[in-house]
């Protein structure tokens, strides 16, 4: 599914992560796929932004795909896949992606600075914060930094910016995580009523909260959020950068794993 919005179209994660692509506006790129082979021998794999013209950048990432899936049933498709993905591996294209203000957890001087663009009513965003997220953080709690910035696809989710405010307002009182985890955990859905509800379960003060909630404090930092990673090129929810590597769509565990593994071990150029 694809909406417009007045400056910039958008398009949520629709597809299994395998499926999902992402370009660049400003400039010329290609993605590349590393395949990898996982859980339920399915082939598995992450998107990285490098330079070619943008008209080709989804066929390529197509193509990969496809013999990623190849190759995860055959023996010598799979080693010539992996044979291309140490070729491209050279051309992986890092992105400054700040941290900006945003909420963090995990040690600032952490190796990896893991930043998450993502939308509170995406249902990929949440399957990946059900299947993958305390996972990471119990496996890596002293080399990644998690932070998460706000990308609300707000043409076709009319909870998300609100949502991100409320998570915010949340925040002045020293409970952003917590409300974090009510929102991706959707026992009272998301709206006004049930934002009050999960401040006043989390002990917040719930007259000054609902205060900031109905000034919507934090519109313009939503909204810058939002027009950042626009203008950087982010397109679906969610998107990740990893030390400024970019990794789309609701992956498994083991995909994050062996992206951080590498860094770590200095394996990424």
């Amino acid at each position: 599914m694809t909406d417009e919005i007045p400056y910039l179209p958008i398009q949520e994660v629709q597809a299994e992560p395998a499926e999902i692509t992402i370009t660049l506006r400003r400039i010329h790129l290609y993605a590349v796929l590393l395949p990898l082979t996982f859980v339920l021998g399915i082939g598995l794999g992450y998107l990285v932004w490098g330079r070619a013209p943008i008209a080709s950048a989804s066929k390529a990432a197509a193509n990969e795909v496809s013999q990623a899936t190849t190759a995860s049933s055959n023996p010598q498709a799979q080693s010539a896949a992996q044979d291309t993905a140490q070729d491209a591996s050279t051309k992986v294209t890092r992105y400054e992606v700040p941290v900006d203000d945003d909420p963090s957890l995990g040690p600032e001087e952490a190796a990896i600075t893991f930043i998450e663009f993502s939308d509170y009513e995406c249902p990929y965003c949440r399957k990946w914060y059900t299947e993958v997220f305390s996972r990471l953080m119990a496996t890596y709690p002293d080399q990644v930094r998690f932070v998460f910035r706000d990308f609300p696809l707000t043409s076709i989710h009319a909870n998300a910016a609100p949502a991100a405010n409320a998570a915010n307002c949340a925040g002045e009182q020293g409970n952003y995580w917590d409300f974090h985890n009510k929102l991706f955990g959707m026992e009272l859905g998301l709206s006004k009523d049930a934002y009050l509800q999960y401040a006043s379960q989390l002990g917040l003060d719930v007259k000054a909260f609902e205060e900031c909630v109905e000034s919507e404090r934090y519109k313009e930092e939503v909204q810058a959020d939002f027009d950042y990673a626009a203008n950087l090129g982010v397109r679906s929810t969610p998107t990740f950068f990893i030390n400024g590597i970019a990794v789309v769509g609701a992956q498994p565990f083991e995909v994050f794993q062996q992206v951080i593994d590498k860094e770590l071990a200095g394996e990424i150029p």
